[in-house]
């Protein structure tokens, strides 16, 4: 008995072949994208993109550019611009300012750019690739965190048709976008380790690490005119939880309560201790965001189990302090950087008089 396909079925079967071809796509996208997220330092964030990524996609080329965005990752890979793991030659760090203007051309929407390399006019390819590592077609995705450019990543292949103009680009555009804010976390703790400048305590960054990137983020809010939000958080009744079970337990207070702060801390803003039981915050955000993140604070370190030596539970609550300005390009950042500081500062010791356990921001 013979067994005919109609139309239908042939439709419907390819429909399946697609989504389930998708869905284990997006499976290995979501597993780089992991890896991404736990690196510690920019030699491990290479391993991934640059040895792992291709391996895992079956890909030729890959190529990391970087401006200078972030000048410590910049400066890292300008010295060392190829990166040869596993002995593969086609795997690169690149800061060449070629290499820039090429795929700023190519990708002039802010878009990701499909497409073969025998389609680029010869002064956009030779930027890109050597004459003998030139990849028969290219996906090339701009890396942005909060509207600001830091590089682009290449990939390339020998499959023709692997990338094409026309493709849907919905997951290398979220894959761009964990790439971007891994790249951007990836530059704070490598300068907070060349800086040497963490609480032993709490492994939080310090005063002196915050007050550098508060310069930083001025700046880079006002270059391109988006909102900064901080929060000041004080541990609710510190005093007298040292006093009555001494300093022990107090440092493993601050030790719980800056690693819960640290959980509930999103990819490019920055926690610090700021000095005793202090925290400050800077968010990427604008006062509704810095809201949202307080309160999700606020609740976490409510829920928080400290022991006593007599194993009876200590209560921890936190009240902190909100305040958000957008950046203006040629304000006075320094004016306007410690305006910020001052006002989430003033609006931390108003939640302190209005009954602590709470987020509150100045009004008018």
């Amino acid at each position: 008995m013979s067994t005919t396909h109609t139309p239908q079925s042939v439709r419907l079967r390819a429909l399946v072949d697609t989504v389930q071809r998708n869905e284990r796509t997006l499976r290995r996208f979501q597993d780089v994208e992991l890896q991404l997220i736990r690196a510690q330092d920019f030699p491990s964030l290479c391993l991934v993109l640059l040895d792992y990524l291709p391996r895992e996609f079956g890909l030729e080329r890959v190529t990391l550019w970087l401006n200078d965005t972030l000048p410590l990752l910049h400066e890292m890979a300008s010295r060392h611009p190829r990166h040869a793991s596993n002995g593969n030659p086609a795997a690169s760090l690149n800061t060449s300012a070629e290499t820039g203007e090429a795929a700023t051309r190519l990708c002039s929407q802010g878009r990701p750019w499909l497409g073969t390399s025998a389609s680029m006019d010869d002064a956009t390819r030779n930027a890109m690739f050597a004459a003998d590592m030139q990849p028969a077609s290219v996906a090339l995705l701009p890396l942005v965190t909060n509207g600001q450019l830091s590089g682009y990543l290449c990939l390339g292949s020998d499959n023709e048709s692997r990338f094409s103009a026309g493709m849907a680009t919905d997951m290398l555009e979220r894959f761009a976008v964990i790439v971007a804010a891994s790249l951007d976390n990836v530059a704070h703790r490598e300068q907070l380790e060349r800086l040497g400048a963490t609480d032993a305590l709490t492994g939080l960054p310090n005063r002196r690490y915050f007050d550098e990137r508060l310069r930083e983020e001025t700046t880079r809010a006002s270059r391109y005119r988006l909102p900064l939000g901080c929060l000041f958080i004080d541990i609710d009744g510190f005093k007298p939880i040292n006093d009555a079970h001494g300093h022990a337990v107090g440092d493993r207070a601050l030790a719980l309560v800056g690693a819960c702060l640290r959980k509930q801390t999103r990819l490019g803003d920055t926690i610090a201790r700021y000095g005793g039981e202090e925290f400050a915050v800077l968010l990427q955000g604008d006062l509704r965001d810095s809201l949202v993140v307080a309160e999700r604070m606020r609740a976490a370190v409510e829920k928080l189990e400290l022991k006593g030596d007599d194993g009876a539970r200590i209560p921890l609550t936190v009240s902190i302090g909100v305040a958000a300005h957008a950046m203006q390009l040629g304000a006075d950042l320094d004016g306007l950087g410690r305006m910020l500081v001052e006002e989430a500062d003033r609006a931390m010791y108003k939640a302190k008089a209005e009954g602590r356990n709470r987020v509150v921001m100045l009004v008018g």
